[in-house]
């Protein structure tokens, strides 16, 4: 693993969550303070739903300046906005719906047109919302990540041509499980932000993990994910860690 990256592990996915929590409110606090607003990222998958739950109730929900904070995605699969599958759906019932976070605040990719016209919607929202000059990138406060057992990141998979993308913010891809059509930020945004955290839970992560951060030559998606000027943190729990062959450090970030 390269030594710039830090690595925290978590003797399970309920102290997982609980760091995850502790890190959004913190990052909220601090860039509500700091900028007078938070722009956060979150993605879909099982693993986040339980931050999700911690930061809806005290005393995270207390904590966290939400007339302050705007919610984006990383990725969407493009189903209705109420489809099991659906990010938003999950994030929605989880996180948002409990939250004093205004409406307006809360941006999920659209879904309702075709793939190509819901990524440029997306890309006008992103640079709308940054007030982006040609050859900006957004950049967002923090970015919430997870991996799949193939190393996708987002819904940016193995050997497709969205990995080189250098101009768009938000593209539209097909694949992954169930394989559908779906839109995806790019690495120029997710390497564009302050803070990454990767929450990476499961003994079905372990071996996908061991080869993103320890082979050097691993060209996988997840490993592509490097802040250019941020911090990054990969947040897992000691199953994920069962095959990691390096020492690493168990505590706080």
């Amino acid at each position: 693993m390269e030594g710039d990256l830090q690595l925290v592990v978590k003797e399970n996915p309920d102290d997982l969550a609980q760091e995850a929590a502790r890190i959004f409110a913190a990052a909220a606090v601090d860039c509500a303070f700091k900028k007078g607003r938070f722009a956060v990222v979150l993605s879909g998958g099982s693993t986040p739903k339980l931050m999700h739950n911690l930061l809806a109730e005290k005393p995270f929900i207390s904590e966290i300046p939400w007339e302050k904070t705007h919610i984006f995605w990383a990725d969407e699969r493009c189903v209705p906005e109420n489809h099991p599958h659906s990010n938003f759906r999950a994030a929605k019932e989880d996180l948002v719906d409990k939250v004093p976070i205004p409406e307006s605040h809360v941006y999920p990719m659209s879904t309702e047109f075709t793939p190509e016209k819901g990524a440029d919607a997306y890309q006008r929202t992103l640079s709308d919302f940054f007030k982006l000059e040609p050859g900006e990138y957004p950049r967002f406060d923090l970015i919430f990540l997870g991996m799949g057992g193939d190393g996708h990141t987002a819904s940016l998979f193995p050997d497709q041509s969205a990995l080189e993308e250098k101009e768009r913010f938000v593209v539209s891809v097909k694949g992954g499980n169930p394989d559908v059509y779906r839109l995806t930020m790019t690495l120029p945004v997710l390497n564009n932000a302050r803070y990454v955290v990767f929450l990476i839970s499961g003994k079905q992560k372990a071996e996908a993990l061991k080869t993103v951060l320890e082979n050097n030559q691993e060209r996988l998606p997840a490993k592509r994910v490097r802040p250019v000027s941020g911090k990054q943190i990969w947040l897992i729990d000691r199953e994920a860690a069962s095959m990691l062959s390096k020492s690493v450090t168990y505590g706080k970030t």
